[in-house]
């Protein structure tokens, strides 16, 4: 599996390997159990985690910079509860993230997705445009 096929799919917690798209949906595979459904997009919106950008007080950057500084980072992830670990995580991982309009609620997908593709094995790696 590789980091250009996954997508977030609003009204889902978890992350999905695109599998195929239609007119009027997309067919995806749960990273999480597997299986493969069909997604309509009248009823929800998806994004390639390619083309998430994160909040920083300079530039924004793709979401995989922050997945690569977590990566390379020596401290433990902390566990999804807890608002202010996850608060002084990202501090020390990504100082130059902007924590007035990055919310707790992203933070938490960030770390959601990162265990998710540390657990796949899935390569942190754009692809070459």
């Amino acid at each position: 599996m590789e980091y250009n096929k996954l997508i977030s799919v609003s009204g889902f917690s978890e992350l999905f390997e695109l599998v195929s798209s239609k007119t009027d949906g997309a067919i995806v595979r749960s990273l999480e159990n597997g299986s493969t459904k069909f997604v309509p997009s009248r009823v929800h919106q998806f994004s390639h985690l390619e083309s998430i950008e994160v909040y920083t007080s300079d530039e924004n950057v793709n979401l995989i910079e922050v997945f690569k500084s977590m990566n390379a980072s020596t401290r433990a992830v902390p566990s999804e509860k807890d608002n202010k670990a996850i608060k002084a995580y990202f501090e020390q991982v990504y100082p130059q993230m902007d924590f007035e309009r990055v919310y707790s609620s992203d933070m938490k997908k960030m770390i959601r997705w990162f265990n998710a593709i540390k657990k796949h094995s899935i390569e942190l790696k754009l692809t070459e445009s």
